[in-house]
């Protein structure tokens, strides 16, 4: 019970900035490091130029998640008029199954609740992420070789 305790006060101590032009090395090391192996598992060996053109892609719609004034993951996300999408979502691997990716999930789903939005997002086939996705009542709606396409309903 303690842990979990401790896991929840983590996780309420969430924040989120705008990421800036000075974040792009922070945000290839965490990709790379929350990613590759993930990407490899499907296939996909990407060099840093391609990491980078991922990362560049949608810049303004990035967020850094921070910890106690630390940043320790990346919030991607796409608003449009019928849902938010989910573009990009990482944590640090020391900050991963601490309630942190709970939480921000929890914050995202209430923003799309008070908009009457669903939100999307895309998962490769054998990340772990998916189970978390899965606790947070997302339902995969399609998949292909790559990835499965999840999707969260608001409460009308």
């Amino acid at each position: 019970m303690a842990s979990n305790n401790l896991s929840q006060k983590r996780a309420a101590t969430v924040s989120f900035r705008r990421a800036m032009v000075n974040d792009r090395a922070f945000l290839l090391s965490l990709r790379k490091i929350s990613m590759n192996e993930h990407l490899q598992y499907a296939g996909l060996y990407l060099d840093d130029t391609a990491h980078l053109l991922r990362i560049d892609e949608f810049y303004s719609d990035s967020y850094l998640i921070s910890y106690q004034n630390k940043a320790i993951g990346l919030l991607k996300l796409g608003l449009f008029t019928d849902k938010i999408h989910l573009r990009q979502f990482q944590l640090l691997p020391q900050y991963q199954r601490l309630g942190i990716g709970s939480r921000v999930l929890e914050l995202v789903k209430r923003k799309a609740q008070d908009k009457q939005l669903a939100i999307t997002l895309n998962v490769l086939l054998k990340n772990p992420a998916k189970q978390l996705y899965l606790r947070h009542d997302f339902v995969v709606m399609n998949s292909n070789k790559l990835e499965y396409q999840m999707r969260w309903q608001c409460r009308q």
